[in-house]
């Protein structure tokens, strides 16, 4: 995390004294605003005793269906050798099954439980609530033009 001369956040920082060249850079922003965001999502998924890749398994999981760890890689942009640890978490809790592939016994198949599928459904309001708090000083019209101006770029 970027810190100011002082320690803080650099999200607290006084723009007024940012030079100005600074304030504008559209990539700052959303380098800020990108920061701001994760470290509301973690806070609000700590509370859930979860993690983000926790909710993008979950999620993957549930719109997708079952798929093979590698599948579950490939869909969430998790690293496989970090997706065995995410998998091994939820398993204990009892929100995925691992189970073998009926086709290739050497390869096991992530399935969500009726118990992720609720933790996912509190997750989602998680995830919600943080889009409000973020999005707050925006209008519904505006927070849907910022939506979509970001993903035209991402597309870029």
């Amino acid at each position: 995390m970027t810190t100011d001369d002082s320690g803080g956040d650099a999200s607290e920082m006084d723009q007024r004294q940012t030079p100005a060249r600074l304030r504008g850079l559209p990539s700052r922003l959303l380098a800020l605003t990108a920061a701001r965001a994760d470290r509301l999502i973690s806070e609000g998924l700590a509370g859930e005793d979860a993690r983000k890749w926790h909710y993008a398994v979950l999620a993957s999981l549930d719109e997708y269906g079952p798929t093979s760890q590698a599948g579950l890689s490939r869909r969430t942009g998790i690293y496989r050798s970090d997706l065995v640890a995410v998998i091994n978490e939820l398993a204990e809790r009892g929100h995925v099954e691992r189970t073998p592939d009926p086709e290739d016994r050497r390869r096991n198949v992530i399935t969500l439980t009726a118990q992720g599928g609720s933790h996912l459904e509190r997750l989602d309001e998680v995830f919600a609530g943080v889009q409000d708090e973020l999005m707050e000083p925006l209008s519904k019209l505006e927070r849907e033009l910022l939506t979509s101006l970001l993903e035209r770029v991402l597309d870029h």
